[in-house]
């Protein structure tokens, strides 16, 4: 792909915001790799495909020729980003860092090659920057523009501490920039205001600044909160071939199309035919298996993948699920439902002592899988197909 107009069209391709829009095209057009950056902090061992979403953009560059770099934020874990929090993050220990670190090294390859991807450390020159270099740093910004950044604001006037060591963030974060020489820095929205730092830091250190690109942080399975381990509405990288085929069925039918804009891998113009297909009456269904099997393979591979799409037929489609289920949405209780409560919020049973015979018959299904315990409590932010005997059905996800 030589065109630079073809090029920046694939670049763009799920992106919240390129700045400045000129960018880009700019540096395309100085004929040579660009180094391009993306950071990730190793605050848990495994990697879910919310984060996939820059790791595919960073193989797009690779694709293209440029050079990217993975950097491991093995420093900046030790600060705890603030992004987007109300509250001081707890830091990691060290040796938390380098457990999870050594993870996220086996996971991305999955996407990226590596034999042209560079794995970078920001400890390597943090580590050797002295307290007089910190300070120095520091010197580069205001109190005034930190507190320009949303989630700082908001808690210096609702009176919640902010602590000093979190304005090091965004400083530590840019100066990753300055050391790398990025020429593009890629980070989801909620980064935004850090990967301008680096832009004015590199300006500050006499280098050209770099084009900042933010991708949208990706809905989880609920469709509403973005992905999230700890909302239990994500697709792990490591999970098994059945269970992450069966998750990205689970997806409602307007979240594949998002899903499949940043996370497959196919052209532009097979998704735009893809999309005419489903309007002109193919099964959406139909549409989701391909994204499923597509997903799947990247992290296991085509063999796991065909196997996860017929166990998938064989428990659904055999056992006579309806191609349309009713969705419906409840609130939670303090973060969870009772399985009994929530199947009589869903209108499955009309009580909890009916909900609570069906599960002893044998008779309650979530996600096809027959369940037996009757205290059971679902997680806020879950969306799964509940099924009560042989013809009630509902997708239910719990807010």
């Amino acid at each position: 792909m030589s065109n630079i107009k073809e090029q920046i069209a694939e670049l763009s391709r799920g992106t919240d915001e390129v700045l400045p829009e000129d960018g880009l095209e700019a540096k395309l057009k100085e004929g040579r790799p660009l180094v391009v950056k993306a950071g990730f902090d190793p605050t848990a061992p495994d990697l879910h495909i919310g984060h996939t979403v820059l790791i595919n953009k960073m193989r797009q560059f690779q694709q293209l020729g440029h050079e990217v770099v993975f950097l491991i934020g093995d420093f900046t874990g030790m600060i705890g980003d603030p992004s987007g929090k109300n509250a001081t993050r707890p830091p990691l220990t060290p040796e938390e860092i380098q457990a999870n670190a050594e993870t996220y090294e086996n996971q991305i390859f999955k996407i990226l090659d590596p034999d042209k991807t560079r794995v970078e450390f920001n400890s390597t020159w943090m580590g050797k920057m002295d307290a007089a270099g910190l300070i120095k740093l520091a010197a580069r910004h205001t109190v005034a523009r930190m507190l320009e950044r949303d989630d700082f604001s908001k808690r210096y006037k609702g009176g919640q501490s902010i602590s000093i060591h979190e304005f090091l963030y965004p400083l530590v974060q840019g100066y990753d920039s300055v050391a790398l020489k990025a020429d593009v820095e890629l980070g989801g929205t909620d980064q935004k205001f850090n990967l301008l730092v680096g832009r004015q830091l590199q300006q500050d250190y006499g280098q050209s600044p770099q084009i900042v690109m933010t991708t949208p942080l990706l809905e989880g399975l609920d469709g509403v909160q973005k992905m999230s381990k700890s909302l239990g509405n994500y697709i792990g990288i490591t999970d098994s071939p059945g269970e992450m085929f069966g998750k990205l069925m689970s997806i409602s039918d307007d979240l594949m199309w998002r899903y499949f804009e940043v996370l497959s891998f196919r052209s532009l113009d097979d998704l735009a035919d893809l999309r005419k297909a489903v309007a002109d009456g193919k099964n959406p269904r139909d549409a989701k298996f391909e994204l499923g099997m597509e997903i799947v393979a990247r992290f296991h591979d085509d063999a796991a993948a065909a196997g996860a799409r017929d166990e998938f037929v064989a428990r659904f489609q055999k056992g006579a699920m309806p191609d349309e289920i009713p969705e419906k949405t409840l609130e939670s209780d303090g973060g969870q439902l009772g399985i009994a409560h929530l199947l009589r919020a869903a209108g499955l049973v009309a009580s909890t002592s009916e909900a609570f015979r069906m599960i002893k018959q044998g008779a309650v299904k979530v996600d096809g899988e027959r369940i037996e315990d009757r205290a059971l409590h679902v997680e806020a932010g879950s969306t799964h197909v509940y099924q009560v005997g042989k013809r009630k059905f509902a997708r239910v996800t719990l807010s």
